[in-house]
């Protein structure tokens, strides 16, 4: 689903559902517990909202640091959208529909699991020759124990209307949330309130490849969390965006959809993220440009101390 727009402010529709928020933040806190110990270091890239905070950018770039460092990172992730329960190995020639297209992204980079039990997963990437486990996403889940625990914060939008599902972004409540992190990636340019966290903060921003859209037409679409970011870094790369049509996040792409986007943006070049691009078809594919984004730390050496210290304590 796309974020509802009182996501961002405190009206009516939040404050009604407050309660089962409340309730919701609760049922994080009594899950809490101690879990498997996989005995390779278990790096967690999370989160405190629903979408669009740029964590998998962040996994990516986590895993290609501990790959320059000689070593052999694995993804662990949910497969969320997929059928695969797991332990299983993701690849290109999986579909969307069995692995979920995070999964998918991430298995461009590095081997990656796909598990609903992450302890499962962790036994099983370690089985496969891992000797570093990156997760993306997992802060709110118990099943694994982790070394060095992240939780990306999109810095422009924060935890919106600081309110908990339904009747906000947040997953919990922030203070609980950032009680477990061992450091905190602002992503983007802002400043929000971290409610008095004390730990490392690290910046980062997503830099777009965009060679080969300056000046050029473009017809966007994606179904992510926060399709205007995606518009925006078409526009930062210099590409005219003449229209865009957008779906909720993780969107399945229908037989016919496509061809409708196709026949709607004419001769414009069609444009989508990489992560509604593993969602398609081969056929579905045929002509549709990807943008690119990498995450970048502005401080890599903050970033290489955190990796090293933990590489160290395992």
């Amino acid at each position: 689903m796309r974020a509802p727009d009182f996501w961002r402010k405190r009206g009516w529709q939040a404050r009604l559902l407050a309660p089962l928020g409340a309730l919701y933040g609760f049922s994080v806190a009594l899950k809490s517990r101690r879990g498997f110990d996989a005995r390779v270091p278990v790096i967690c890239v999370g989160n405190l909202t629903a979408g669009g905070s740029g964590k998998t950018p962040v996994a990516i770039a986590i895993a290609e640091a501990l790959r320059a460092r000689g070593r052999k990172p694995f993804f662990l992730t949910r497969g969320y959208g997929g059928s695969e329960r797991g332990p299983a190995l993701a690849s290109r020639a999986h579909s969307a529909a069995m692995m979920g297209d995070e999964a998918l992204l991430l298995a461009r980079h590095a081997q990656t699991v796909v598990a609903r039990d992450r302890a499962a997963g962790a036994r099983f990437a370690v089985e496969k020759g891992a000797d570093v486990i990156v997760m993306d996403d997992g802060h709110q889940n118990f099943t694994l124990r982790k070394n060095l625990s992240l939780v990306v914060v999109d810095a422009q939008t924060g935890f919106g209307n600081g309110f908990q599902i339904p009747a906000g972004p947040l997953r919990e409540p922030v203070r609980q949330g950032l009680s477990r992190a061992d450091a905190v990636v602002l992503v983007g340019d802002g400043a929000p309130d971290l409610e008095g966290f004390r730990g490392p903060v690290l910046r980062a921003h997503l830099a777009a490849d965009g060679a080969g859209f300056a000046g050029q037409p473009v017809f966007a679409f994606a179904g992510i969390g926060r399709p205007e970011k995606f518009v925006a870094s078409l526009e930062t790369s210099g590409a005219i965006v003449t229209g865009s049509c957008f779906f909720d996040d993780h969107h399945a792409y229908g037989e016919g959809e496509i061809e409708q986007l196709k026949a709607i943006a004419g001769e414009t070049v069609l444009v989508t993220t990489e992560k509604d691009f593993v969602r398609m078809t081969v056929a579905q594919r045929a002509g549709i440009k990807v943008l690119k984004v990498a995450a970048v730390f502005d401080d890599a050496g903050a970033l290489d101390r955190l990796l090293d210290t933990t590489m160290s304590s395992v």
